[in-house]
């Protein structure tokens, strides 16, 4: 056997790590539960699990792919290094002033996210920018020597540098890292002209210091992670997904850790566009639910949505402006507070609540016999008869219904003055609408009607849900992919080695300087290329470009995609037409007189994806047989019924599942509630399609 067939994609979720094994096109999975200590333990078992299962050695993988959540859990749990920030003298204050956004108008007890670093630890230095990259101040040494012993007296295992405008020019952020390093070689250094050269003082000055609050825990980790997989054989290399949904080199994961924030829910996009790619579907919605967070992302054209800012930590459910905000390349999805962990409440108007807050898998839901009391979705589902409580996990873990009882009657039940069951279907209720009501918002904000669209679901809890969901926001079909367990994880398999390069640089049309573009667009075309190199294979890389431009005077821009090529002064008609065709596109028609401005730039290089196999879609040709019965709670009777149990590994092509039943396999279930008709496609996707 060759190492060159065989690959492992590890993702590491807030409840479970999911390990899948690529052989020869073959997919080996598994699910074990995230070790919060040592994340790296659970990574060894699984591989070595999987492994085991599909007949090959450690020494056998030739590639690792890996996603993780710890950056994300690291700055919303505020659990990162001791961490100091330097800026320019009169800015002192930024990260906590904000901007003047409000998101909740009238909430005169607003709740804004702390500042990730706090005013004792954020330093100034006497210095000034212009806006356009000249220098007015430059910094005296005596000033930058003072610095350095401040930092060096207070025991800083990391700095954060962001001077204004300094992604014009970030000369004088280069001389003060040369000094901290020179003079404490051992302390993190990360400046904000390399990790966030963007516009917009406030989001580059918070994501570099989010980069510089996870890198030596990142690092730490990964460094860890290497040297263990290595003790144990698997002498492979490691790469990373990054938020933009590239593979990216783990040197340059830990040099810029703050691309790693979304990371795992931008393989569960990757994973849903090579299935849309496959069924030749245009308008997909992919719903991915673990057991901490749910995450829907619309994905058009076979691609999903991108955005270069995006927020972590909300404080307020569905409010854009409440949270931190990271200004990197990212996939667009909304995450919501509902996995199968998240814990279920009552607040004060007596009413249910469920998340943000999730038992994760220390100790974790009440029915996992874990020492866990709090009532969670997981025991929801296990008490409406949508889980098996001895064919959990494929038998790996054994479900108490009693103690699932206990818990929901302790905190909803009693209180209420229900039964347990019927406080699990409230639950189910709640977190179902929750869920439908972020994906029609996300919807809308894109002017998208989200019941056009075809949903592909996923995660051990997506296939549970996605029924109801369907139901709720009038969506008339939704896929199941083959191991759907563990989407994310395949969907790592899927990507691409891709890096994008972003840039801020005013350029207004009227005086359309192509000197200073093509210097600008060949220096982020080397750096791309020079990330993507470092693991790439052999072949030609996909280059894209996208400006991002806006009429004079407006607050916000929009992103137009423009041909790589050198410009020349004629082409600034160009700009304009494929503009206004955007603007159009977004707000309906044009406006007549102002000038446009370009005030960002991003190139994009990748690694072509690799070529699909198309499905044609099949109709059923007979009707599956069940392998059991049981009891369960159907919304539409409204009450407990007789629902057929499958294995979905029996399951031939072309076979019909009516209804309500359970579709059993490893990692998760699918529940096709009564208004369902499922049939088994092809490739072993199940098409669930409205009777």
């Amino acid at each position: 056997m060759t190492t060159s067939i065989c690959r492992v994609g590890v993702d590491i979720g807030g409840t479970f790590t999911d390990i899948a094994l690529d052989l020869n096109g073959v997919i080996h999975s598994t699910k074990v539960l995230t070790d919060y200590e040592l994340p790296e333990r659970a990574i060894l078992k699984g591989v070595t699990q999987v492994a085991q299962t599909a007949g090959v050695q450690l020494s056998d993988i030739s590639q690792l792919i890996h996603g993780t959540t710890l950056a994300t859990n690291a700055l919303i749990e505020r659990r990162g290094a001791r961490t100091a920030f330097i800026t320019t003298e009169g800015f002192r204050d930024t990260l906590e002033m904000r901007t003047e956004n409000r998101f909740e108008q009238y909430d005169i007890n607003i709740s804004l996210p702390p500042p990730l670093i706090e005013r004792e630890h954020r330093y100034t230095l006497k210095e000034r920018m212009d806006v356009h990259g000249k220098v007015l101040i430059a910094p005296d040494q005596k000033d930058i020597d003072v610095l350095v012993e401040q930092i060096a007296s207070n025991n800083y295992e990391s700095v954060a540098i962001g001077f204004i405008h300094s992604y014009m020019n970030g000369a004088h952020e280069q001389m003060l890292r040369d000094a901290l390093v020179e003079k404490l070689p051992h302390v993190s250094v990360s400046i904000s002209s390399e990790v966030s050269p963007q516009m917009r003082e406030f989001e580059r000055f918070n994501t570099v210091c989010a980069n510089a609050y996870v890198k030596p825990i990142i690092k730490s980790y990964l460094d860890r992670l290497v040297v263990t997989l290595k003790e144990e054989g698997a002498n492979c290399p490691v790469f990373m997904i990054h938020s933009g949904g590239g593979i990216i080199s783990v040197e340059s994961a830990a040099e810029f850790p703050v691309r790693l924030v979304e990371s795992g829910p931008a393989g569960g996009a990757i994973f849903a566009a090579d299935i849309a790619r496959k069924y030749s579907l245009e308008s997909v919605v992919s719903f991915d639910m673990g057991g901490t967070t749910a995450k829907i992302c619309l994905i058009e054209q076979q691609s999903p949505k991108t955005a270069k800012v995006f927020e972590v930590a909300r404080t307020y459910r569905f409010k854009k402006g409440s949270g931190m905000p990271i200004s990197i390349p990212v996939v667009e999805m909304v995450e919501i507070g509902a996995g199968g962990g998240s814990i279920a409440s009552i607040d004060s108007m007596r009413q249910i609540r469920v998340g943000p807050h999730s038992a994760a898998s220390e100790p974790g839901p009440a029915c996992y016999n874990r020492g866990g009391t709090d009532p969670t979705i997981t025991d929801a589902n296990l008490l409406l008869g949508r889980l098996d409580a001895n064919n959990f996990a494929g038998g790996a873990l054994l479900l108490s219904e009693d103690n699932a009882a206990d818990a929901m009657s302790k905190v909803i039940g009693d209180p209420l003055s229900i039964p347990a069951k019927t406080a699990a279907y409230g639950v189910c209720e709640v977190v179902d609408e929750n869920m439908a009501n972020a994906g029609r918002v996300h919807a809308v904000e894109s002017g998208k009607d989200i019941s056009e669209f075809t949903m592909i679901t996923f995660g051990g809890g997506g296939p549970l849900h996605a029924a109801r969901l369907c139901e709720k926001m009038g969506v008339t079909r939704f896929l199941v992919p083959a191991g759907a367990g563990v989407g994310s994880a395949i969907g790592f398999l899927r990507a691409p080695f891709g890096y994008e390069a972003v840039r801020s640089s005013f350029v207004r049309l009227s005086v359309f300087d192509e000197i200073q573009i093509n210097a600008l667009i060949d220096e982020m075309k080397n750096e791309a290329m020079g990330f993507l190199r470092q693991g790439m294979p052999e072949g030609e890389p996909e280059v894209e470009c996208t400006a991002f431009m806006r009429y004079v005077g407006q607050g916000w821009e929009i992103p137009v995609s423009v041909e790589l090529k050198s410009f020349a002064q004629e082409d600034a008609i160009e700009f304009k037409k494929l503009f206004e065709e955007a603007y159009t596109t977004f707000f309906g028609r044009p406006i007549e007189g102002p000038d446009i401005e370009i005030v960002s730039w991003a190139v994009k290089a990748s690694s072509p994806l690799p070529p699909v196999t198309e499905v044609e879609q099949i109709e059923a040709t007979h009707l599956a047989e069940p392998v059991a019965q049981r009891k369960v709670f159907d919304v539409v009777k409204g009450d407990y019924i007789d629902a057929n149990i499958y294995q979905r590994e029996n399951l031939k092509t072309g076979a019909q599942v009516d209804g309500p039943a359970i579709i059993a396999e490893r990692e998760t279930s699918t529940f096709v509630t009564s208004s369902f008709s499922a049939t088994v496609q092809p490739d072993g996707c199940l098409l669930v399609v409205k009777r």
